[in-house]
């Protein structure tokens, strides 16, 4: 089967909601990064085969095809197309799936993929809270087929991390521990420089606004839970962030046409569902699947990217999968670092690959959770 290669990877900063990148067009972000990672590489950029970008909510500034958008807005030729594409949380992990696809079929040669997202602008499910007809702002409020499936019960990402808190026995104290950890590795990856190469600034924004030097376990003690009685607090919550990210797919031709040096194959890839209630358990199965299907154990990866929607999501995979914690979110996730959510498929990757390439590892593994009960698992061996 041909091989499809990550020639470049990179990515914004992340930003918090409100602040550094608050006041920036969403497609600009995106522009940013795809100028970026085209601008430091010799090729005609009308090779391009596709724009691929993972993003949701896409109302007002993020409607209209924003690939498209911000591949023009990035100074492309008019002649390179773009598609933007929902797989909620996995969006821009799937971006990037598909242009591995299209490489490996021979139908591609060179594609841009990656995500971007504005929360400051758009929050999470915003595209129902702007108008829903059937007076519901939530997706599934109306569907009379998902109704006599699942029932007219609370499907929320609150509520399956907090079945997952529940079904996992993961106490309040194990998954603060998690989430102070998080902040923790995230701030000596600042230091240490650790993301310095993965970041192009933008907005003047060269640094993760979200990880918290004054948090403390004793603070995230004091916080209400999100639910009555419950286990979980904001604290252990992914963060509402602003991001873009893109890398730079290429084929075996494309490689010897422009003399690349490709930094990573895609070693595997696929996505599987389960259970749309618990919604955020999928990377367990998909993990498992995954990793039978490459014929690779725990042993073989080197490190691990799983997305921090919820501390529950990170300790319930580990308790299943049986990963060494120390190869997982080694430099902080989402708790952290926050979550863009359209880009941060994409933001997981870069910092993968920069990750293996820092370390010298060899495997490296990403998984996230998504609606509807839903999770990718991308393999990348660093070449």
């Amino acid at each position: 089967m041909p091989e499809a290669y990550i020639i470049d990877a990179v990515r914004t900063a992340v930003g918090k909601r409100g602040g550094g990148f608050a006041q920036s067009h969403p497609a600009d972000m995106a522009a940013h990064v795809i100028k970026t990672v085209v601008g430091r590489n010799e090729f005609d950029p009308a090779d391009i085969d596709d724009v691929i970008l993972g993003c949701l909510d896409n109302i007002g500034a993020q409607a209209g095809d924003i690939a498209r958008t911000a591949a023009l807005a990035a100074g492309l030729p008019e002649s390179v197309p773009g598609v933007t594409i929902d797989r909620q949380c996995g969006s821009a992990q799937q971006a990037v799936s598909f242009a591995a696809q299209a490489v490996m079929s021979g139908t591609s040669d060179l594609i841009v993929a990656g995500g971007v997202q504005k929360m400051s602008q758009f929050p999470i499910l915003s595209a129902f809270q702007a108008g829903e007809p059937f007076g519901s702002t939530d997706p599934w409020t109306g569907c009379e087929g998902w109704q006599a499936r699942y029932g007219a019960q609370e499907i929320s990402q609150f509520r399956g991390a907090e079945m997952m808190a529940e079904h996992w026995n993961l106490s309040r104290e194990t998954n603060e521990a998690w989430a102070f950890q998080s902040h923790q590795r995230a701030l000596h990856a600042i230091e240490a420089g650790h993301f310095t190469r993965e970041i192009s600034e933008f907005a003047g924004i060269s640094v993760d606004e979200g990880p918290r030097a004054d948090t403390s376990l004793e603070k995230m003690a004091q916080l209400k839970t999100l639910t009555e009685g419950g286990r979980l607090t904001a604290a252990v919550a992914s963060q509402i962030s602003d991001g873009a990210a893109s890398l730079l797919i290429a084929s075996e031709a494309a490689v010897e046409r422009y003399g690349f040096k490709p930094r990573a194959r895609v070693h595997h890839i696929s996505v599987r569902g389960a259970d749309p209630v618990m919604m955020l358990s999928a990377p367990i199965p998909a993990t498992q699947h995954a990793l039978e299907r490459a014929g690779l154990s725990n042993d073989d990866i080197d490190a691990v990217e799983i997305n921090e929607a919820f501390a529950p999501v990170v300790l319930a995979w580990l308790a299943e999968i049986g990963a060494d914690p120390a190869k997982v979110n080694p430099n902080g996730g989402a708790i952290a670092l926050g979550h863009p959510i359209g880009a941060t498929g994409a933001r997981l990757m870069v910092s993968l690959l920069h990750e293996l390439e820092r370390t010298g590892g060899r495997y490296g593994l990403q998984t996230m959770c998504e609606g509807g009960g839903q999770a990718n698992v991308t393999i990348i061996e660093r070449l």
